[in-house]
């Protein structure tokens, strides 16, 4: 029997600005240790019995991310879906079922491990131990989620009541099951310190594990519209490789929901007189969602002062507060509970007690189209990545990172002319129907409207200076009209 991992990497993670960005988000950054939220999540599912490759559920944008920072741990995943729009985590869940219900064939009915891919697991062990509780209790038809033992009365999680011990199940953290009374929406502090002493609440994880089957048949139950337009968007997707494209325009019809208000906040003990059990595990396992800075902080290691100190930072009679540098000097003087997060192209100065408004700045940032709030600096691409180095009225300087046997798209543009001058490596160069190769210190250049492609025969990283000058020099003045990794 395969356990089927589906990892949901659509967040944007906009409180963490300016570290996540829209096109770069928390799931993929290395925020606990030196792997991403990612290839933790995948990780720690590493020796619970009969696990899968995973199914991960993410954007068309960052497809590329996910395929690589998976290649760069041996896990590529079974399939990668690519929501043409976010929808949140029911359409998801739903699409990735069908993906798994069409890979069986008839022939079993998967068991799904569904997880938000950036969240953090402190204790792998007791995961696990939950985990497989979960499993056994899914595998009876039921559908299970982890629910966090709170160590707090935290108002911006959401919490679970739970009902009776279930038959069977072992007393104990990380070892009995529960049926799952009701889902309690985000409470005050007052209202959270009653709930922690009744000691008969859990921290929603986001976290569930339920057979395919189960799924599809309780959203059709009570989301038809969703199980609907998931079923003929998937039906009319197209394959590409590992990724699977759910048809666009249908899928932008799909209601946006989550798992828990689609379905499982209808199936609990108290709303729902039906057959499916709907079952909760306490988990004791180190488990934050990192939703803020202020959840960094609190799960990072401090000094004698309650501070967490990142990078060239001097502090100076500073107290509980976190001071996050990255490319320069950070020097902080007389503060107590704030974050600071220094970046190439960004400072976030922030009351620790306020850092859930950040989100609300990312907002206005949008709203002003800056491109702070989409990019960082350096921007990856499936064939490297280039940063901006300088720019000005009608000029810009990126340095360019080609990987070895990658390519950039055969394209032209409209606005803009470039000037290529090879760091080191080795390119082949296409233009205007010439192919060159171009070696250490020597130089091309690329007219306005001409037809170029950039590529690395080599082995080794292909590094180059482009300047580029002209009338316009945003990134979607490019016309494609060959491209390996199928981008329009």
């Amino acid at each position: 029997m395969y356990l089927h991992p589906v990892i949901f990497a659509g967040g944007s993670g906009t409180r963490l600005w300016p570290l996540s960005r829209e096109f770069y988000p928390k799931p993929f950054l290395s925020i606990t240790g030196p792997h991403t939220m990612l290839q933790e999540t995948i990780l720690r599912l590493d020796g619970i019995e009969g696990m899968a490759q995973p199914t991960v559920v993410c954007n068309e944008e960052h497809r590329f991310l996910v395929a690589e920072q998976a290649r760069q741990i041996g896990q590529l995943p079974q399939s990668i879906l690519l929501e043409p729009a976010g929808r949140n985590t029911a359409p998801a869940l739903t699409l990735a079922a069908l993906a798994l219900e069409d890979l069986a064939r008839g022939e079993y009915d998967p068991l799904i491990l569904a997880f938000p891919a950036d969240h953090a697991i402190g204790d792998v062990a007791a995961f696990q131990s939950a985990v497989n509780v979960a499993v056994d209790l899914a595998k009876e038809d039921a559908i299970a989620t982890l629910g966090v033992t709170p160590d707090s009365p935290h108002t911006g999680y959401g919490y679970m009541r739970v009902g009776a011990r279930l038959s069977g199940s072992r007393p104990g953290t990380n070892g009995a099951a529960y049926e799952l009374a009701e889902f309690v929406e985000k409470p005050d502090e007052v209202t959270a310190e009653g709930m922690l002493e009744t000691e008969e609440y859990l921290w929603n994880s986001g976290m569930f594990i339920l057979r395919a089957s189960a799924w599809l048949e309780e959203i059709e139950r009570f989301r038809p519209d969703i199980a609907e337009v998931c079923r003929g968007a998937y039906n009319g997707g197209t394959k590409d490789g590992i990724f699977y494209r759910p048809d666009s325009q249908m899928f932008a019809e799909c209601p946006a929901d989550t798992v828990d208000y689609a379905v499982m906040e209808r199936i609990t003990a108290t709303d729902y007189a039906g057959n499916r059990r709907a079952a909760v595990v306490p988990m004791n396992a180190g488990w934050s969602d990192l939703g803020t800075w202020a959840a960094i902080m609190d799960i990072s290691a401090k000094d004698a002062n309650g501070n967490v100190i990142r990078g060239d930072v001097y502090a100076h009679e500073v107290r509980d507060s976190m001071i996050h540098g990255q490319h320069r000097l950070v020097s902080v003087v007389g503060l107590e509970d704030v974050i600071v997060v220094e970046m190439s192209d960004a400072v976030l100065v922030a009351d620790k007690n306020r850092v859930q408004d950040v989100k609300d700045l990312v907002d206005t940032l949008k709203s002003d189209e800056r491109y702070e709030q989409e990019n960082h600096r350096r921007v990856h691409r499936p064939w490297g990545w280039y940063e901006t180095v300088d720019f000005g009225p009608r000029f810009q300087v990126k340095q360019l990172t080609v990987n070895p046997g990658a390519a950039m798209s055969l394209q032209m543009h409209h606005h803009r002319a470039e000037h290529w001058v090879v760091v080191s490596g080795t390119a082949k160069v296409t233009k205007a129907g010439e192919q060159f190769l171009l070696h250490e210190n020597q130089a091309a250049y690329v007219q306005i409207g001409e037809q170029h492609r950039l590529e690395n025969p080599g082995t080794i990283p292909l590094k180059i200076i482009e300047v580029q000058t002209g009338s316009y020099l945003g990134e979607d003045d490019i016309v494609r009209f060959e491209d390996r990794y199928n981008r329009s």
